[in-house]
């Protein structure tokens, strides 16, 4: 080749790569997105991890994450439909409970796959557990609670009760307290999530299970039938407010914050609530009654990673972030959640706040739901049969033996 023609060749070369150069400038690389979903713990669930999303994107400006904050109430099911869609999250925070059936579905990764090695050791070993499916951590801890009760102080003093600590005592309370004008003892929630988690309490302190040691429906237990004989005459007696199958547990929440009802079953994010929506109430939180042992239930929920994401990569470092230290105080505090890191556990608000504190408590002898798959449904099956016992459409022992056989059925047992 002349000298001419290599000047040619080399001044097209030139202008193409000068061309590349700046439509390298003219068009940046796009940033990856991280779809995120959430369930809604309170209004500052969004708060805090679109601040959190924001001082992430700051450090990695090659990543977007998109923060989708979504009723419990309707989580589920605004997931399952994204879901069938084909429009899945790239990371969800969802029940641990649920994670038997996402993984069951092939939709989950195991965790260990997305997550930089030395993340996991960040973690209370226990509060692991119920991620943990067929031997694999399908999930990471993000929030964790345990139940306790908690009663108006004033109500109870007004009928001169104390404190109950056990179950005839809360019961003879509700009868007085709802004997008081548009007053009511026991707040007990009959409609939409947790109607089958308030039998639960009873039916472990009357020493029952969900199930036997075969894997069987255990709700219709002497146990089972007592505990659910127990929350119908509490009904029948008028010591809960009217027909409990109209009140969902947020509605009997907001009835104690203003201070008409005597006591409740709830979780530690209540509390930052009463202190900004009723400051002025009087309460305490105390243990559940007990009859044949102390119980409580203990819940985390986990953030998972959907298989099908392409933000694997990016999802790893996000997840650094959102567990470090000082986020995951800051959004404990704020919604009332007890730790899930080792660090925050040290942490001096939670050795110094008493009502935070009384929740903790509880851990030592608190219970997991069982992670098994379709849990969702036989949590429908419980409902269904609960409501007809406060409705007084079946006895205890025909509803709750009819359910077992149905949940029995359902899992093929």
């Amino acid at each position: 080749m002349d000298m001419t023609k290599k000047k040619k060749t080399y001044r097209k070369l030139t202008q193409a790569a000068l061309i590349a150069a700046m439509g390298a400038f003219a068009s940046p690389a796009v940033a990856k997105d991280i779809r995120f979903t959430l369930g809604e713990y309170s209004a500052n669930t969004k708060i805090s991890f679109e601040k959190a999303a924001a001082a992430f994107e700051k450090e990695n400006p090659d990543i977007d994450i998109i923060i989708e904050v979504i009723p419990w109430s309707s989580y589920i099911q605004t997931l399952t439909t994204d879901i069938s869609g084909n429009n899945a999250p790239d990371m969800s925070v969802v029940a641990s409970i649920w994670l038997a059936e996402f993984s069951q579905a092939g939709l989950a990764e195991p965790i260990e796959n997305v997550i930089s090695p030395d993340l996991k050791e960040k973690f209370i070993p226990g509060l692991l557990q119920p991620s943990v499916i067929d031997g694999e951590l399908m999930g990471l801890p993000i929030a964790a609670s345990a139940r306790a009760m908690m009663i108006n102080t004033d109500l109870y003093n007004e009928v001169r009760m104390e404190p109950p600590a056990t179950w005839e005592e809360l019961e003879e309370a509700a009868r007085k307290i709802s004997a008081l004008d548009d007053k009511f003892g026991f707040g007990l929630p009959g409609k939409e999530e947790e109607v089958d988690v308030y039998f639960y309490y009873a039916l472990w302190s009357f020493g029952g299970q969900i199930f036997d040691e075969n894997g069987k429906s255990a709700i219709a237990s002497p146990e089972g039938i007592a505990a659910a004989k127990l929350y119908a005459k509490l009904v029948a007696e008028g010591a809960t407010q009217p027909s409990p199958t109209a009140y969902s547990r947020e509605d009997v929440f907001n009835m104690f914050k203003q201070g008409k009802v005597g006591a409740i079953f709830t979780f530690p994010m209540l509390v930052p609530q009463i202190k900004d929506e009723a400051p002025d109430l009087n309460y305490a939180v105390l243990p559940f009654p007990v009859k044949a042992r102390q119980s409580t239930m203990a819940i985390t929920d986990s953030v998972m990673v959907f298989k099908d994401s392409d933000a694997k990569a990016e999802i790893r470092r996000f997840m650094d972030f959102i567990f470090e230290h000082d986020f995951r105080l800051e959004f404990n505090k704020a919604d009332g959640l007890l730790p899930v890191i080792k660090s925050v556990v040290a942490d001096p608000f939670y050795q110094q706040d008493q009502d935070i504190k009384a929740f903790a408590n509880g851990l030592a002898y608190a219970q997991f739901q069982p992670n098994v798959e379709r849990w969702d449904e036989i949590i429908d099956i419980t409902r269904s049969a609960l409501q007809k016992i406060y409705l007084n459409e079946q006895e205890p022992e025909e509803a709750l033996s009819a359910a077992a056989a149905a949940i029995d059925t359902l899992r093929g047992m």
